[in-house]
């Protein structure tokens, strides 16, 4: 299977998720953010095709990274690649995080045509951070998100209580439970 990907992959990002991650940068983006941080991405013709062989190929030799992190242009333009390479991701006992201009519910409505698509790539994903990003709604504090409209989502959690699990909330929770 093929995937087009913006330029080479990452291996030492501290940036997009928790500890040292690899990062595969999509080729695509049909959001058009105002001030996005990739607009290099967007051109759905843009960049280059890779073998989804190489880059697990690659994740197989992984040694130092916590994760991998699906970036981009946008990542559920192409759920069924990504799912392959999010698979492999696992099986290596690394963790998935993926950033999306969609948001979670748009990516599971039931109008949209890729909606299984997305559930399966979402049943590999840990964390997904997701909405557009809002110029005006910019902060420089926020961890791994530009913008204050953006959800650091956990995906297993959410899927599993069928409504949205944000990584602050489930986190507070745990830490009053256990006192």
């Amino acid at each position: 299977m093929k995937i087009r990907i913006s330029s080479p992959i990452a291996y030492d990002s501290i940036v997009d998720g928790p500890g040292l991650r690899m990062v595969v940068w999509t080729q695509g983006c049909i959001h058009n953010c105002k001030e996005c941080h990739n607009p290099q991405t967007h051109d759905l013709c843009g960049g280059y095709e890779v073998d989804t062989e190489e880059v697990t190929n690659k994740i197989k030799t992984l040694k130092l990274q916590r994760g991998i992190t699906l970036s981009g242009g946008e990542p559920f333009l192409q759920p069924e690649a990504l799912e392959e390479i999010a698979k492999e991701a696992k099986n290596n006992n690394l963790d998935v995080w993926s950033y999306t201009g969609f948001t979670f519910e748009q990516l599971l409505d039931t109008k949209n045509p890729d909606r299984f698509k997305n559930l399966n790539l979402l049943k590999q994903i840990d964390i997904l951070v997701d909405g557009k990003f809002e110029l005006s709604k910019k902060d420089f504090t926020l961890k791994f998100r530009g913008s204050s409209n953006q959800r650091i989502i956990d995906v297993q959690k959410s899927l599993k209580y069928k409504k949205i699990m944000l990584v602050e909330e489930y986190m507070q929770q745990e830490l009053c439970e256990a006192r």
